[in-house]
């Protein structure tokens, strides 16, 4: 039991005990034997008293007392000392599942009240398949005395039995063939009935909108008392419309009860009459849940590096996977820098078998860059996409860059490739080849559909094309001129030279 200020944890507050079932003598064995070692004999009769605040012979709720009485009883005393000393022998019954504590908040009287849910004891089976319950039982009495208490309570099967080779045939018989139902008739009376008298917690619709939906309490219990949006925040008991929007932005941005309470105490969330602002609490949410995911990912990248740290050093090294093969029809071209290392054949191998590290590693003559690195590393660890599909995205991404494209190789487009082969369900090495073999005439298309979109608009904004002018070469000429030619041109010239000459 989490409990901050005992105040809010006194003989004073009221209580109920809620239980679906009882206790038979394998449940009475097991309290005594097994629960009682590790908990201690205060806790387990705790738990005994609890267990009789229910009529023997019911289930369900039993009526609301004072915790008092659950003093008195057990002959703790109403002060700091006693309320700590049950709140520990309530926590032990939690930890070994025992029991469930909720604490309830009543608006109107702005007060506490506690709910002990009960649960059942382990079967012996169940009990010793649970590693840490059985590790804290050999702590409590040590190793033989656990395998001597398991031993006394399995009665194990005969000699005979065991040692004989039977097939064994299930013969059962399933209900619907010895007995038949009415469906045809539905009894709206009945379900009706049955659903009001029912003892048993609504788990179906009505229990996961009240999981999902937060109410004032929820919102107000973790909320400071010193804010100065505390008397906007106090509104939304009584405004349920503000407080829908409250719960539309939690749903929408999947948060959680100390979010929201953050986010409802910084400035500029209400106005000065106390009114919502939804679109200043939704970019606020939205930027606190886009903080939120990076660094959940930064920390899942961490710890798997953490892990695959320690499975390299503490594990045995286990034989390398058999080669997968690579069918001609899906090979990819070798790029020009592998060209004389390795055939299209080896290269197309690497690329379906290689870890996407190694691939990286053999692309660059030195150490891989570190921030190429860490995207990678996400797609592998928060997008889960397979070795080789990462690795034919590699190829695809270093074919544009030896292809002279545009298109620059930096965290987003990678991101957004890697998308794309997720919401197309590319897991395997031939999808992967077929998709970048796709995007590759896309690509093609476009360019081709751009270059053509140019030409028609410089036609069209700058009217009809201007005719194409011939333009005079420096050829040297096949025909030679003679003496007496060029004797007569020159005469014309002087003649021609005279007569402007008279005009002048």
């Amino acid at each position: 039991m989490r409990m901050k200020n005992l105040l809010h944890y006194t003989e004073n507050h009221r209580y109920c005990v809620y239980r679906e079932f009882g206790l038979s003598a394998l449940d009475e064995l097991m309290l005594g034997s097994v629960y009682q070692p590790m908990v201690g004999a205060f806790a387990v009769s705790l738990y005994r008293l609890l267990f009789q605040h229910v009529p023997v012979g019911q289930i369900g709720y039993s009526p609301l007392e004072q915790q008092r009485r659950l003093f008195l009883t057990l002959g703790l005393e109403p002060s700091e000392k006693g309320r700590k000393y049950l709140i520990e022998q309530t926590s032990k019954l939690e930890a070994v599942g025992l029991l469930q504590t909720s604490r309830l908040y009543a608006p109107e009287t702005d007060d506490y009240m506690y709910e002990y849910e009960m649960q059942p004891p382990l079967a012996p089976a169940e009990f010793f398949r649970t590693q840490h319950l059985t590790l804290l039982l050999r702590d409590k009495i040590g190793k033989f005395a656990v395998l001597s208490l398991r031993e006394s309570l399995w009665s194990r099967e005969s000699s005979e039995w065991s040692q004989s080779s039977y097939n064994k045939e299930n013969i059962s018989v399933p209900f619907y063939e010895l007995f038949e139902l009415n469906t045809h008739v539905i009894d709206y009376e009945l379900e009706q009935a049955l659903s009001e008298v029912s003892t048993s917690r609504q788990t179906g619709a009505l229990a996961s909108e009240s999981e999902e939906a937060l109410n004032y309490a929820d919102i107000i219990l973790r909320f400071p008392r010193e804010s100065a949006n505390r008397k906007h925040v106090e509104r939304l008991r009584f405004e349920h419309e503000q407080l829908g929007m409250v719960n539309y932005v939690v749903r929408k941005f999947d948060l959680s009860v100390q979010d929201i309470s953050r986010l409802l105490d910084e400035d500029g969330i209400f106005t000065e009459a106390g009114d919502l602002l939804l679109d200043e609490l939704q970019l606020r949410a939205s930027q606190h849940s886009r903080q939120e995911r990076k660094r959940q990912e930064e920390q899942q990248v961490q710890a798997a590096k953490v892990v695959a740290l320690r499975q390299r050093e503490t594990s045995i090294p286990e034989e390398p996977p058999a080669e997968q093969a690579v069918e001609m029809e899906f090979y990819v071209e070798v790029p020009p820098q592998f060209t004389a290392k390795c055939d299209i054949h080896q290269y197309n191998m690497m690329l379906r078998n290689e870890p996407y590290r190694r691939l990286l590693q053999t692309f660059f003559p030195g150490t891989v860059p570190g921030n190429l690195l860490d995207i990678f590393e996400k797609i592998d660890i928060s997008y889960k996409l397979p070795g080789e599909v990462i690795n034919v995205l590699i190829h695809y991404l270093m074919s544009l860059l030896v292809s002279g494209s545009d298109q620059r190789i930096n965290r987003n487009f990678v991101e957004a490739v890697a998308s794309n082969m997720l919401l197309k369900q590319i897991n395997t090495y031939e999808k992967a080849v077929q998709y970048i073999r796709d995007q590759a005439k896309v690509k093609g298309k476009q360019s081709t559909a751009a270059s053509g979109g140019r030409s028609r608009t410089y036609a069209k904004n700058n009217g009809p094309a201007k005719p194409s002018i011939p333009i005079v070469q420096d050829q040297p000429s096949e025909e030679t001129v003679s003496e007496e030619e060029l004797d007569e041109l020159l005469r014309l010239a002087e003649r021609m030279q005279s007569g402007k000459q008279k005009k002048v």
